[in-house]
């Protein structure tokens, strides 16, 4: 937005927008913000904000061309762009490609409404992989379609984003029925709704699982929106949203190799008040601690969403075809499974995680030199 005057006022200088509104930015602020205190190659911050007075005092304030030229009484001049402005007014949080809203889904959503797009485009050009981004950052869980028939299909997918999270299970992991499990992923029974690795510190973000093969009877793969979840709860019973919200609880995962453990709440929630991660895994769930007069009101709670988890409101379900790949926030969406009998065909998928960061990253990164392409 275009400048039309700037005041400067004992501790603040008033920038007066063309739409006639004003906006108040404090000294510190703006000398904060001087990009004579960053470093010119990295842009990481260099001044020592305790080196300056605690209310810098403006002598002068001009505008040159898209700056305003700032003059302190201790000597310092700024020349800070209008466009730095304008993009972190105070009580504004900056533009964020990364901050895609969260588009609550449920079971009348259906499981034939769930985005699909096709692996060669996201695989060769920058712009489907936006797009597919985008959808999955929105609803938590997408498909990725005519994979082609290797284990490594789907990590390259994965590896368009960014780096793959290791975890105690590897890199990549095989969802197959095996012997002597160290998971229950890795039998033939049923696996209720529930996140993976909450015993984790943080959990890791999303998750890809690429079907090799589907061929026994059973094995259809069980999708809910936790958010949806939580905020129906919210809704309906606060108390116990308050509880999981503030009550942290014991996570375990332990074999011979690793002993995984943390207390963490079943719902977190953001600045703003908005959930922003679900922990919730009944099998690795440990003995709750919480003090003994919490306890009979918090079992309530928790009772509560395992209950939502069970209830077909919230379900997806869809049987998994070999070249399909399901992608899906781990730290919102629980996944499941329905049991299956492996004397009547083969079941194997091939999975890894990428955080939520290196997801979030990429996204910025697409948007931004998708719009330079578009400008130019």
């Amino acid at each position: 937005m275009t400048v039309t005057t700037l005041a400067v006022r004992t501790d603040t200088l008033g920038v007066t927008w063309a739409d006639g509104t004003t906006t108040q930015f404090l000294t510190i602020w703006l000398r904060d913000n001087c990009p004579t205190g960053l470093h010119p190659d990295t842009h990481e911050r260099l001044l020592d904000l305790l080196a300056v007075e605690e209310t810098p005092v403006l002598i002068s304030a001009a505008l040159e061309g898209n700056a305003a030229v700032l003059e302190y009484a201790d000597g310092h001049t700024s020349r800070l762009p209008i466009s730095l402005l304008t993009a972190h007014r105070p009580g504004q949080p900056a533009a964020d490609a990364g901050d895609v809203s969260a588009q609550l889904w449920r079971a009348d959503h259906g499981a034939a409404n769930i985005a699909r797009h096709p692996a060669a485009p996201i695989l060769s050009g920058d712009f489907a992989l936006k797009n597919w981004m985008q959808d999955t950052a929105a609803c938590g869980l997408t498909i990725i379609d005519h994979l082609q028939d290797r284990t490594d299909a789907g990590v390259e997918i994965a590896e368009r984003i960014g780096f793959l999270r290791a975890t105690n299970f590897g890199t990549t992991f095989e969802v197959v029925n095996k012997p002597d499990p160290n998971n229950l992923a890795y039998t033939s029974v049923a696996l209720p709704l529930h996140t993976d690795l909450p015993n984790q510190e943080v959990p890791p973000g999303y998750q890809f699982l690429h079907c090799l093969a589907n061929e026994a009877t059973g094995g259809g793969s069980l999708f809910a929106d936790g958010f949806a979840m939580a905020e129906d709860l919210r809704n309906e019973d606060p108390e116990a949203f308050r509880l999981l919200c503030d009550v942290a609880i014991p996570f375990r995962f332990h074999d011979d190799c690793a002993d995984i453990r943390i207390h963490r709440p079943v719902i977190t929630l953001g600045s703003k008040g908005e959930v922003i991660e679900i922990r919730y895994n009944a099998h690795l769930a440990g003995i709750f601690d919480m003090p003994a007069e919490i306890m009979p009101a918090y079992f309530r709670a928790y009772r509560a969403y395992m209950a939502k988890t069970r209830d077909p409101k919230y379900r997806l379900t869809l049987k998994l075809k070999a070249g399909e790949m399901v992608v899906f926030d781990n730290r919102r969406v629980l996944h499941g499974r329905d049991s299956f009998d492996p004397s009547t065909g083969f079941r194997h998928l091939h999975g890894c995680y990428v955080d939520r960061g290196e997801f979030f990253s990429r996204l910025r990164l697409l948007a931004r030199k998708i719009d330079v392409a578009l400008a130019s």
